[in-house]
């Protein structure tokens, strides 16, 4: 909802939702919005609507940038008995900035005009709207306190919305902070709108620009509890590990570490039609992107001042603070004395560099503006990690000759004879394989590996499983890793006891080795090498693997070479099979070692049972 002030946009989210969005005393006491309103409009298999009552008094541009950022749709309010006023054509000019094209208009307060009068106001309010982006789009006259037209414009919002393209869920997560506050027994809640990507239920985050680690403890969408949230979704996160004190509006939660922090930004901007002031070369100016606000100055390369100008103007804004940005992020200029809205427009670079005054630059952010097709390209798969061609096609608006040319350059690979990703993610993707094997190998000595699905559990999350298993097979070839069944280790590890417990185990070995064929059960042997609990599975699994150690049953285990020398005395001592009681001839053993000890030949495949007799295979 946006419109001037006292305009009736709180009152007609009362009559459309049931709830009353001026929830601070001040507004109460004011009768007028200061911060973001939020309600629930409706909900079904397809949809989930929610309306964002923004406030229309000057003093709070600021906040309703913040409230109209992420929108979908706007419901532009005019009241009939005032009709267009400044804070309207603000509102307008702010909308236009930030592209939202799709909207409709609710006249307000139908009931303060005479009935007669309904269609000369309509006309003067459409007339007002030529030449805005607002000047086709449907209308529907209301009355909030009668309620007359609450279900004709509900339906409308309904209607266009369903046949509203959906947002894109794909790639990395991103969320500006609008609201921060705590919860008791929960904790901190930041609360916004989802700009892209997804967010889950225990997933890590980062909290930019200050890059604070953080994990969503719980998420609610409209008030529900949620597993996850989408694009587009009015959104609040429980998040652990952060005090409310740590986090402001303004703040950016994201899932990627992709995005930019910057400082520096070169962009494309349109200034408002009736400025009342000069715009000058370094004038101090205030950035209203996305629920970030932060001041700066405007530099221009190719002029030291404008007043009006009615195309495109290529400059760059240099920040005091940093923030966090993408190329194609739209945002809002304003001034800061006198306070006026001056201009908007989108991001080209986030990484703006310093350069010189003239023609030549102009031209090379020109260039930079339009971007080569291979950027394009990259900044593409850079978000959605890989995609096929047909996907490709549609997300560069390139046609298909141009993309298949450009994608035969080194930085694009094609992997499963269909998914293209760059080469920059798949080193990256390897890099963080590396890692995460060399960590667990410092941990896990003994271990062969690490499980496949633990290893790419959490990296999931980021990356399509597809893209995951090209890097892990790709340096497998490449010698990097290796796999054992489904377990993977880097290619260099040799599994072995760590250093401290070398000694220990040693003795074990020796113990073993020493008592031959009549064993004490295998604990005492830790107990006597000083081998702590805790280590004795991964030890015993280790020394098991290394055929160190041949474990008969729960209790007894022989030396690697005392019980290999056992079998081939046994074997060379039968003929062809042999019965319980050869065996004890040969090898002098009783019952409780000679049982498990036979049982173990069979479990090797060495013997085979055949009623009272086993049968040695070759």
């Amino acid at each position: 909802m946006a419109g001037h002030i006292d305009h009736g946009k709180t009152s007609l989210t009362k009559a459309l939702t049931n709830v009353d969005t001026d929830r601070l005393k001040e507004e109460k006491e004011r009768q007028i919005s200061i911060e973001l309103g939020f309600a629930p409009l409706y909900e079904d298999n397809e949809i989930q609507i929610s309306v964002i009552d923004v406030p229309g008094h000057e003093r709070f541009v600021r906040q309703m940038i913040a409230g109209v950022a992420g929108i979908d749709l706007v419901v532009l309010v005019v009241a009939a008995d005032e009709g267009v006023m400044p804070q309207t054509r603000e509102h307008l000019d702010i909308l236009k900035f930030l592209g939202v094209k799709n909207g409709l208009i609710a006249i307000s307060k139908i009931d303060r005009v005479e009935e007669e009068f309904i269609e000369l106001v309509k006309d003067d309010i459409l007339e007002e709207l030529t030449g805005t982006v607002f000047e086709d789009a449907p209308f529907v006259l209301v009355d909030s306190l009668s309620k007359k037209g609450i279900e004709e414009i509900k339906e409308l919002i309904i209607k266009m919305l369903k046949e509203q393209e959906m947002r894109d869920a794909k790639g990395a997560f991103r969320l500006p902070i609008d609201q921060v506050f705590t919860v008791k027994g929960q904790g901190t809640v930041v609360r916004g709108t989802v700009y892209e990507g997804t967010v889950e239920e225990g997933q890590t985050l980062k909290i930019m620009p200050k890059g604070i680690e953080v994990r969503a403890r719980q998420i609610q969408v409209h008030h529900n509890p949620a597993e996850k949230a989408y694009a587009g979704q009015r959104t609040a996160i429980n998040l652990s590990s952060v005090a409310k004190e740590e986090v402001e509006r303004g703040d950016v939660l994201v899932s990627s570490e992709h995005f930019l922090v910057t400082k520096t930004l070169d962009v494309a901007i349109r200034l408002v039609e009736d400025l009342e002031h000069m715009v000058k070369q370094r004038m101090p100016i205030k950035l209203h992107l996305g629920t970030t606000e932060v001041m700066g100055r405007i530099v221009f390369f190719d002029r030291n001042e404008i007043k009006e100008e009615n195309g495109e103007i290529l400059c760059q804004l240099r920040l005091e603070d940093e923030i966090l940005t993408k190329r194609g992020d739209r945002f809002i200029l304003r001034r800061p004395s006198p306070q006026e809205t001056i201009g908007g427009g989108w991001v080209i670079d986030p990484r703006g560099d310093k350069y010189r005054f003239g023609n030549q630059t102009i031209e090379d952010l020109e260039k930079k503006k339009v971007g080569t097709p291979s950027e394009r390209i990259s900044a593409v798969l850079m978000e959605a990690k890989s995609l096929p061609l047909h996907e490709l096609i549609k997300r560069t608006s390139l046609d298909e000759a141009t993309l298949i040319e450009h994608l035969s350059e080194a930085e694009f690979v094609l992997y499963d004879g269909k998914e293209y990703t760059l080469q920059q993610l798949i080193d990256s993707i390897e890099e963080d394989i590396f890692d995460r094997l060399q960590d667990y190998h410092q941990l896990h000595s003994m271990k062969i590996g690490i499980n496949k699905a633990e290893l790419l559990q959490t990296m999931q999350k980021r990356f399509p499983k597809s893209l995951l298993d090209y890097v892990l097979e790709n340096g497998m070839t490449n010698h990097i890793f290796h796999r054992k069944g489904q377990f993977v280790s880097l290619a260099s590890f040799v599994p072995h006891v760590p250093k401290n417990w070398a000694k220990r185990t040693e003795n074990l070995i020796n113990g073993l080795q020493r008592d031959g064929l009549k064993v004490r059960n295998l604990k005492e042997y830790f107990a006597d090498a000083g081998i702590p609990d805790n280590l004795e599975a991964d030890l015993r699994r280790f020394l098991e693997e290394e055929e160190l150690l041949i474990q008969l049953d729960v209790q007894f285990a022989y030396h690697g070479e005392v019980f290999k020398q056992a079998a081939d005395k046994l074997r060379s001592h039968t003929g062809s099979e042999f019965e319980v009681g050869d065996a004890k001839d040969v090898l002098e053993l009783s019952r409780k070692y000679m049982i498990p000890f036979l049982e173990k030949l069979d479990a090797l495949g060495l013997t085979k049972r055949v009623e009272n007799k086993r049968v040695w295979k070759k």
